[in-house]
């Protein structure tokens, strides 16, 4: 880092500062006052002297050149124009001078008097309440600026009057006893000036109705008893300017420190809340040294006219930027207000005029959050700075985080079976427009690398483009050339993981289609039926390096989520390797023996062996394979010709459940009888799908990463050629009969009957009878199911073409059989699960189901039924992608600061894992060995039985080690986490583990805070969208699964009622679990006294008589609500369930995703603390800090004999905790971009720029990855890369 630093030092932005600006600030960043509301002349579409667009304030609008014309050159820079007052310089200027507005009177910013989403600062500041600030803004009511200086004051300071007729009976009677004190006063002389005018004011205020002068009375009132009043932003401008501070905050604090003995109960107390914010406030305030009064302001800066332009359309009409127009009203309403000034007008017209400046002023900063936003003519509210800002339209996401690319194209995409798998086939006229420029340059290039001159293809640039178009002859060689010197990058939307986006070798192909290897589709999640893909080319010499290097496909073997491959045989692949190693009795040139590969290869193209034969092949060609004595192996002519492929060092593939090494069973030695050994060998399964995984995982870890590609082609290769050569093909005489569905439907015809007869008599509810007829049906369908299973594996259907293709994992799986040839079942419909029903069934499913299968074709009923089920399948399908994506995108902002950046934290915290079972039957969700594979431990794992030392302490797990304590007796052990380390930035190595997609120890700069982000988050669109329960039949419990679950942990949502659990709050012993009449009464006997838990009767209570429970441990089944478990068990007990909650929700749906990612999302959601007792320290009561800061400043509070703070564990939901982050940048780019911004600003914070996103928006490299290292290291890393392709 150091490197890149001292390298790039005047490049790189470190931080970012934004504070309130002051009205001399704004005039400094001026070039001039904008007087006049014109834009341009549309007759000469020149800019209008003092206008909203004057070359002489903002710059020339050609470089070079000034208004008038007299200076049109370069040589004149510098010089300012004396007849027009134009600066000489580059149009450019026009982007970032800016000028100003002199506002006739102060105005309030609105972010600082609006209440949503965040307190009205103005009046937090003080102390007034929101309304009241809002009323005197707005001219509705009066403000008390000084109360007088009478003994008894009739008002206090600050207090808001209303004098508007209506609702001012009460400030009518305390100016009538304001009056009455000046009549008592000059009571002796009752002719003087003074006792009449004050008689006449109280006689005017003695009749409600009657109306009187504001202004003469106010100043009557002034001059006599002290008593100010103020209205206006004028008013709110003075209540700042004398608020002092310091005083403020001590006030504060004393107020706090009378509650602040049992804060936590009184946080949600309305005064304590109040009190902790307007403490907040005011030591921002404070401490950055704002003036509170800049929040009033005097002045109005103008943005730069290049980023609100005028545009002109054909037929001489012009479109302009909605800023242009709000500027335009300001400038109208403030000359005007001007002037109204200048002639002394009557007071109501004055506040009327200022008000209308006000509401202006609003609706230029942001026209939204007013109740009635200016329009357009089109009745479309305007475009406001803030709207500019906020949402995926925004400056934010659209401008700053994403940029649009030049160099990209996108076409469909269709299957190249022959390419490499670094290759993508690119269309010859989309590589000629991409790469155009560097065609260009060869073409008239004069000089060769060696600097020798040699005559260039094309004279010039024109002629170049011309002979591209033209697609000449000449060009070709040139493209071969220039086409081999940069990868291209392949981006499938939506890139929902970093696999959706990997760079490829192009070959040009013929046609418009972009050729895809086959093996990368599963990355990309694509399909061949019509989908497209960009391609991008990467410019700059560390681009290609960087994409060489990282991003080339055949690198990206294994998934970042699991450590699975995922560039693994599919379908036909995988159907065709299937049928090279099956094994057959008595194929032709059975017995034969082979010296070497070669010859069996000979033999079998000389049609003198079936490849499914059972031949003999000679140890001695296989040299550098593990075998203890020379022999023949028994194999097969495919699966020579399949081992004819692999590593030579490999062991031999004979046996698909034994892929380490070769049984000897399988040779034959000297003194053994072949034909003899041949006829007892067993016939073992061909290789699957799982087994082609299996194979590729084994390649990965024991041999070179370029070997693994290259066999994966071969494979590819096979699988294309073999499955041809199986012609397996498929017709309605493959599918086997079934005839015992018929006896399952009557039975249950039968009891449904019979349910239907006790609903009616009154014995069940509906929602029992429906719970029922559900379960009924699903019985039936496991039934028809099993029988189907058992069709399937018998052995007179082993060569049917169904049932391979099945069995060997290519397509289809018993679910499709059923369907097919037996039942299609149950349908489910459509339902809004967030209705508020009385009832506990969620009826999404119809009850009559679908008796038929495909086969024996649908009846009319049966077919609607069918297609509202599947019609429902696709709208959740797109529902569930867009909640899905959202979901992924509030993940990575939580997470997008965690780097590695540190070799070891040296904790001795972790986590303690053994198996997570599901508590309702016990299944197993994730072993011990999955959770701790991968991770370094903190203590020593020994075996419990035998005592004998496993791990050591401080190890690495590798999956050797982990099927050691797997087979051993251990149930549990403590290993690292990224929950409990100690780096203040990022994570380290250690906590951390191995990276999955390597194997190797995650390396420093790895951005791995997006990474678990979205391998959390790809397969959330795989989650199912239903709510399953059922009425609480016992031994299932209700409970809400899959994506809604998920969403519930992630966003720290309370449980539905139905399907909350009840936790104990105690440690204690179950003592007895009795009845009345209302509930279930679980009684926990504790050691102070007995605790009494009160349940419903359908619970699933999941505690027996003598049990012993600890602090958050469930006593009935459900989702237990988070806070609650914090407030009673504590935050190790709160991160471990949630670890668990979220393993379930995928485990349960087949997903396996490794637990240190959701880890890492559990440390962003749990590392802040709320303080509450101060201390000695600078941390105010109430204030949110970071953990790992936070203990380190107790520790040196500690060394320094002080007294350290005091601070609780918070949770946050993914809603929440982006905002949480120290980094305002970030924080605004998510959401609520207007709170965030008014807070930073309050604070004067300084964004340091740790995170991905700060360095994205402000143009610096990723403080990560590559970002780490120097230009050179880059290119070096990508040659390299380029020498490994094969």
């Amino acid at each position: 880092m150091d490197k890149l630093n001292k390298k790039n030092k005047n490049k790189r932005i470190r931080g970012l500062q934004i504070s309130i600006a002051s009205a001399e600030e704004m005039r400094s960043w001026s070039h001039g006052e904008v007087k006049k509301p014109e834009t341009i002349n549309y007759k000469s579409l020149k800019p209008e002297t003092d206008g909203l667009f004057d070359e002489a304030i903002f710059g020339p609008v050609k470089d070079f050149e000034c208004a008038c014309g007299k200076y049109k050159k370069i040589k004149h820079r510098g010089r300012t124009c004396e007849k027009c007052g134009v600066e000489i310089t580059e149009s450019i200027v026009r982007r970032e001078r800016m000028g100003h507005i002199d506002l006739a009177v102060p105005v309030a910013h609105i972010w600082m008097t609006k209440e949503l989403p965040s307190p009205s600062k103005i009046s937090l500041v003080l102390d007034v309440s929101y309304k009241e600030v809002e009323e005197v803004v707005y001219f509705v009511n009066y403000i008390i600026l000084n109360p007088g200086n009478s003994k008894n004051p009739v008002f206090k300071f600050k207090e808001v009057v209303d004098l508007s007729g209506k609702g001012s009976k009460s400030a009518r009677i305390k100016l009538r006893k304001v009056l009455r004190e000046i009549k008592d006063k000059h009571q002796a002389d009752k002719h003087s000036i003074i006792y009449k005018r004050a008689s006449d004011y109280y006689n005017k205020l003695k009749e409600s109705h009657l109306p009187f002068s504001i202004d003469e009375v106010a100043k009557f009132i002034e001059t006599h008893t002290g008593i100010r009043l103020g209205i206006g932003a004028e008013a709110i401008l003075e209540l700042l300017e004398g608020v002092d501070l310091q005083k403020e905050y001590d006030l504060i604090n004393e107020e706090l420190n009378s509650y602040s003995k049992d804060l936590k109960a009184n946080k949600e107390d309305q005064k304590v809340k109040r009190a902790l914010r307007r403490l907040e406030t005011i030591k921002w305030l404070k401490e950055s040294g704002i003036k509170a009064s800049n929040m009033i302001l005097k002045v109005i800066p103008v943005t730069p006219p290049d980023t609100r332009p005028i545009i002109q359309l054909d037929g001489a009409r012009f479109t302009t930027s909605d800023i242009n127009n709000f500027y335009r009203r300001i400038i109208i309403r403030n000359e005007r207000l001007k002037k109204i000034i200048e002639l002394r007008a009557p007071s109501v017209i004055l506040n009327n005029e200022k008000r209308m400046l006000q509401e202006v002023v609003d609706a230029l900063f942001d026209n939204a959050s007013r109740k009635k936003p200016i329009t357009a003519k089109d009745k479309r509210p305007l475009k406001s700075l803030t709207d500019r800002l906020k949402g995926k339209q925004g400056l934010f996401r659209q401008n700053l985080l994403g940029k649009r690319v030049d160099y990209s194209g996108r076409s469909v995409i269709v299957i190249g079976p022959e390419l490499k798998m670094y290759e993508v086939g690119i269309p010859a006229p989309m590589i000629l427009k991409l790469f155009k420029p560097f065609i260009i340059r060869e073409l008239i290039m004069r000089f060769n690398e060696d600097g020798q001159e040699i005559k260039p293809i094309a004279p010039n640039i024109k002629i170049a483009e011309q002979m591209i178009a033209q697609k000449s002859e000449r060009i070709w060689d040139i493209v071969d050339k220039v086409i081999k010197e940069r990868p291209v990058l392949l981006n499938r939307a939506p890139t929902l993981h970093r696999l959706g986006i990997q760079a490829f070798e192009p070959k040009i192909v013929d046609g418009k289609a972009i050729r895809l290897h086959p093996l990368v589709t599963t990355a990309f999640n694509a399909d061949f039926d019509g989908d497209q893909m960009a391609v991008h080319v990467p410019i700059s010499k560390e681009a290609v390096a960087e994409a060489r290097a990282i991003m080339l496909a055949s690198w990206h073997i294994l998934g970042p989520k699991d450590g699975k491959p995922v560039a693994t045989p599919t379908q036909d692949m995988v159907l065709g390797n299937y049928y090279l190693t099956t094994e057959k009795r008595n194929e032709k040139g059975e017995g034969l023996i082979f010296s070497d590969f070669d010859q069996v290869i000979l033999a079998y193209e000389a049609k003198q062996v079936s490849i499914h034969a059972l031949i003999g092949l000679s140890t001695k060609c296989l040299t550098k394979k593990p075998f203890a004595k020379q022999g023949i192996v028994i194999t097969t002519v495919g699966k020579a010709i399949m081992n004819s492929i692999m590593p030579e060092e490999m062991a031999y593939l004979n046996d698909g459940d034994n892929l380490l090494e070769l049984d000897e069973s399988n040779i034959v030695f000297a003194g053994e009888d072949f034909k003899q050994k041949l006829a007892k060998r067993p016939l073992y399964k061909p290789f699957g799908k799982k087994t082609l995984s299996k194979i590729i995982e084994i390649l990965y870890k024991n041999f070179p990463l370029q070997k693994v590609p290259q066999v994966l082609d071969k494979i590819k290769e096979f699988g294309f050629k073999y499955s041809t050569l199986s012609s397996t093909t498929i017709s309605v005489f493959d599918i086997p009969r079934y005839d015992n569905k018929q006896e399952y439907i009557t039975k249950a015809n039968e009891m449904i009957a019979k349910l239907k007869h006790m609903y009616q008599k009154g014995l069940l509810t509906d929602d029992e009878r429906y719970t029922k007829v559900i379960r009924l049906w699903a019985d039936v369908k496991d039934n028809v199911s099993r029988d189907i299973k058992e069709i399937i594996t018998r052995p007179e259907y082993k060569e049917n073409s169904i049932v391979v293709i099945a069995d060997s994992g290519a397509r289809g799986n018993i679910s499709n059989f059923t369907q097919l040839f037996g039942m299609r079942g149950l349908m489910s419909k459509s339902y809004n699960y967030d209705q508020k029903i009385k009832s506990q069934v969620i009826r999404d499913t119809i009850e009559v189901p679908i008796k038929h299968s495909f086969i024996e074709g649908l009846t009319i009923n049966e077919y609607f039924n069918s297609s509202y089920g599947a019609r429902k399948g696709m709208t959740d399908i797109a529902m569930k992608t867009s909640k899905s994506g959202y979901m992924t995108r509030k993940l990575v902002d939580a997470a997008q600061e965690v780097i590695i950046n540190d070799s070891d934290c040296n904790t001795n915290k972790g986590i303690v894992v053994s198996t997570i079972t599901n508590s309702l039957d016990g299944g197993v969700v994730e072993t011990l060995s999955e959770r701790i594979v991968t991770r370094y431990t903190i203590d020593p794992i020994y075996d419990e039985k035998t005592k004998e030392l496993l791990v050591d302490a401080d190890t690495l797990i590798t999956s050797e080690l982990a099927e050691k304590i797997a087979k051993a007796n251990v149930t549990k052990a403590l290993i690292r986490s990224p929950i409990y380390c100690q780096s203040t930035k990022g994570l380290c190595q250690k906590c951390f583990g191995n990276d999955l997609t390597t194997n190797d120890l995650v390396q420093i700069g790895t951005a791995i805070g997006v990474i678990a982000a979205q391998s959390i988050g790809e397969p959330g669109t795989q989650l199912t969208m239903r709510t399953f329960h059922t009425g609480g039949t016992a031994n299932e419990g209700n409970i809400t699964q899959g994506f809604e679950r998920l969403k519930q942990i992630f966003d720290v949502v309370s449980p539905k009622e139905w399907e909350l659990a009840t936790i104990a709050e105690n440690e204690g012993v179950v003592e007895s679990i009795t009845s009345d009449a209302t509930a279930r009464i679980i009684r926990i006997k504790t050691r102070l006294e007995a605790e009494e838990y009160r349940v419903p009767f359908d619970a699933v209570i999941s505690v027996n008589p003598k049990d012993v429970v600890y602090p958050g441990s469930k006593l009935t089944e459900g989702s237990i609500d988070i806070k609650h478990l914090l407030r009673v068990a504590g935050i190790e007990t709160v991160r471990q369930y949630f670890l668990e909650e979220v393993q379930k929700v995928y485990r349960l749906q087949g997903i396996e995703i490794a637990d240190k990612y959701v880890e890492v999302t559990i440390r962003q959601l749990t590392n802040k603390l709320q303080v509450i007792d101060v201390g000695d320290s600078d941390y105010f009561v109430g204030q949110t800090v970071d953990i790992n800061k936070f203990r380190k400043e107790v520790t040196n509070m500690l060394i320094a004999n002080k007294r350290p703070p005091v601070a609780i564990n918070q949770v946050f939901g993914l809603d929440e905790a982006p905002a949480k982050t120290g980094s305002f940048l970030s924080a605004a780019s998510f959401q609520d971009t207007k709170k965030i911004l008014t807070d930073a600003a309050v604070k004067n914070q300084i964004d340091y720029l740790v995170g991905l996103k700060e360095n994205v928006i402000l143009g610096n490299l990723i403080p990560a990855g590559t970002g780490f290292m120097s230009s050179e290291e880059i290119i070096k890393a990508g040659e390299e890369a380029l020498e490994k392709e094969y």
